[in-house]
């Protein structure tokens, strides 16, 4: 009988929360799960490490499923790195993320924890996914997102991924029935128009609130975001080498030298 794949699991919104324990319940039926997740929410982090003090497993027990599970007190990086090396006792034939509360399509996939954990994996050579429900709420309903997560899962174990490369997957918040399937998308080109809010603490001290309107300035149909609005799930293939070789050759012209 072959063996069951190794999946490692993890997110950044914590370890109680409830889009990693309906991920989990996908992998349990695809193969073997550990799950290391970060011991509270972790999002925002981006692809932060802890190098300024200790970190903390601590083995636990949420559920009654068949995973086993480590409550890490780093960030969602941390936890991939530390499982990677210390926790797991053979090299993971897979790595999934989230499943995140709220969207990482887009420009979010650089500030996302979730997508940072993927990417970590995918840069041990590891073939992962970053999985993320539009809908904030923490008590957002997933299971309209399972069916499509194990038939992406069950895809990359069977077809594998290319060298370099990780998944950023993103469901619309809408029931099953109303998704319209899934498409291979590129990243919109979108931003933040941020600004802060300015306050005064009770001490008299100033303090501030960072917020913003998120813009979508790509009218392309065959992105991210017009996948999400349409009713469709986004799978955007996601490269780690940030080179933008196209301008080598310009800079190349340059005069650096005198």
């Amino acid at each position: 009988m072959a063996k069951k794949p190794l999946i490692l699991v993890t997110n950044d919104d914590g370890i109680t929360a409830p889009g990693i324990r309906a991920l989990i319940e996908v992998m349990n039926t695809i193969g073997e799960v550990v799950v290391i997740a970060p011991d509270s929410p972790q999002s925002g982090m981006g692809h932060a490490i802890t190098l300024d003090s200790t970190l903390h497993i601590e083995n636990v027990k949420i559920d009654n499923g068949k995973q086993i599970e480590y409550s890490c007190s780093g960030t969602p990086a941390d936890c991939v790195k530390i499982g990677i090396s210390e926790i797991l006792d053979r090299r993971p034939d897979l790595c999934v993320s989230g499943i995140n509360h709220g969207s990482n399509s887009s420009v979010n996939v650089i500030y996302s924890g979730t997508m940072s954990a993927a990417i970590e994996a995918g840069i041990e050579g590891i073939p992962s996914i970053g999985f993320s429900l539009l809908d904030f709420n923490w008590n957002a309903d997933f299971e309209a997102t399972k069916r499509h997560v194990k038939k992406i899962t069950e895809n990359v174990l069977k077809n594998g991924l290319e060298k370099g490369v990780v998944l950023n997957v993103n469901f619309p918040k809408l029931p099953e029935e109303e998704i319209k399937g899934v498409k291979v998308c590129r990243q919109a080109k979108a931003n933040w128009n941020e600004k802060f809010d300015k306050r005064i603490s009770p001490q008299g001290k100033e303090y501030y609130w960072l917020t913003g309107k998120f813009v979508n300035l790509d009218e392309g149909e065959d992105t991210d975001e017009w996948a999400l609005e349409n009713g469709y799930v986004s799978v955007v293939p996601v490269q780690f080498d940030l080179t933008a070789y196209n301008s080598i050759k310009q800079l190349n012209n340059w005069n650096f030298n005198d």
